[in-house]
């Protein structure tokens, strides 16, 4: 305990940790970004969400919520303030096996979701990596492996257990405070902290996981022939890209998934993709959902990957669009350039059903510099693509601004969205801030 802190309340008795703590080197940072908060605390039930809020207001501390702490914006840490860590809180339960209802702690990571679901023939389309944690994209967006098969995360959480900012618990839910159900589905940082989601995953035995590399053209006439590979593509195929670029010659190293365990329906599903250029490799497995984000991805995050990033969504992958790309890859101050296929089950939702309201663009570009202070360098890469953009996803955006929320929530959702916010937190304690 530190003077900072005061009288710190009974039920977080043992679940707050200081620097003086030996835990406190692995739980003070992100993934991202180095953190020196005065204090971290590991709740381990909604109660104790609600103390270590009734705390922050006492102290006066500015207030960071984490889930996996993958977080690139680096606002699961801050320096001097109080970090809620969810981490303890990673129960997963099948609450009905019939209707594949699933409920799902904040704080747990997609691995063990991913391995708890296993044994009952269950999957959710989670982020691309083991370690992530639910929270984040359960109130973001979702954009997993499964994307054009499931859908966004966001798209099947039937229900969000809350912790408002004033303490007060509540379940949101279709009958039950719908309107922060609404805004806990793609906006829902602001609003509340998120302790537990109910969530309708899909039937999953198994996936086709295929790894290709293919040639990029300087004009991207390859990532063209993929993008209208995609946009024709069944459902059952879901796809990333990576571009690495040396001298003037660029790869796209793409790995496709397929929803399925048929080899037959794997091969049929991913022959278009070997027709968009010159494919120098590829490599083709049947595994279990849980080999794409396996347990080994979990590890302590403590800013060992700091970086600056950025991304936008495209509608269409025009030749201008294509070039940008390429040229952001390739150029004198190259960025990691990755795209994500959207399209599919993403696409079946109202753009106003959700707080995340892109349902019309087919591919999610992300543009990554390494080290964060290399900020110009993205900038100067990204400027060119910046205008073929049409929206942006909160979660792959490491410095949030007034800009970057207009892109993510445009118009009448963005309203909606602050209009919730100062609703819900009518102090701006949990608000994201820049």
């Amino acid at each position: 305990m530190t003077a900072t802190l005061g009288t710190v309340p009974a039920e977080l008795s043992g679940k707050v940790v200081t620097p003086d703590d030996a835990r406190y080197r692995s739980l003070r940072s992100t993934y991202t970004t180095v953190g020196s908060p005065a204090a971290v605390v590991r709740p381990e039930s909604a109660g104790d969400v609600a103390a270590a809020l009734r705390l922050a207001r006492e102290t006066g501390l500015r207030v960071a919520v984490r889930s996996g702490g993958h977080g690139l914006s680096g606002s699961g840490t801050n320096d001097g303030g109080l970090v809620i860590d969810l981490g303890a809180m990673h129960r997963v339960e099948v609450v009905d096996r019939a209707s594949r209802l699933v409920r799902v702690e904040a704080g747990a990571r997609w691995a063990q979701v991913a391995r708890a679901l296993a044994p009952h023939g269950l999957a959710i389309s989670s982020g691309d990596h083991g370690n992530v944690g639910v929270g984040g994209i359960a109130t973001g967006g979702g954009v997993g492996w499964l994307v054009r098969r499931y859908g966004l995360t966001i798209d099947h959480v039937r229900a969000a257990e809350v912790v408002l900012p004033d303490g007060t618990f509540v379940r949101a839910d279709a009958h039950n405070e719908p309107e922060l159900l609404w805004v806990m589905r793609g906006a829902g940082a602001g609003a509340g902290i998120a302790v537990a989601f109910e969530i309708e995953a899909m039937e999953l035995s198994g996936i086709g996981y295929v790894q290709l590399a293919a040639a990029v053209d300087p004009a991207g006439d390859t990532l063209r022939r993929w993008a209208e590979t995609m946009r024709e593509a069944p459902r059952e195929l879901s796809s990333a890209v990576m571009l690495a670029s040396r001298g003037t010659r660029t790869t796209a190293f793409i790995t496709a998934v397929v929803a399925s365990d048929n080899p037959a329906v794997i091969r049929d599903t991913v022959q278009p993709l070997l027709d968009i250029g010159e494919v120098t490799a590829q490599e083709a497995h049947v595994a279990p959902y849980t080999a794409l984000v396996p347990t080994q991805h979990l590890h302590a995050n403590t800013g060992q990957m700091p970086s600056a990033t950025t991304n936008g969504l495209l509608t269409e992958m025009t030749p201008d669009a294509a070039g940008a790309l390429v040229t952001a890859s390739a150029g004198p101050r190259p960025v990691l350039v990755q795209l994500r296929s959207l399209g599919g089950a993403t696409h079946d939702p109202n753009p106003s059903a959700t707080a995340f309201a892109h349902r019309h663009q087919s591919t999610l570009v992300i543009g990554s510099a390494f080290p964060s202070d290399n900020r110009g360098a993205l900038a100067a890469a990204w400027a060119p693509l910046a205008p073929h953009t049409d929206g942006a996803y909160v979660n792959f955006e490491s410095a949030p601004d007034e800009t970057t929320f207009a892109r993510a929530y445009p118009a009448a959702t963005g309203a909606r969205v602050t209009d919730l916010w100062k609703r819900y937190d009518p102090d701006g304690l949990l608000r994201p801030r820049p």
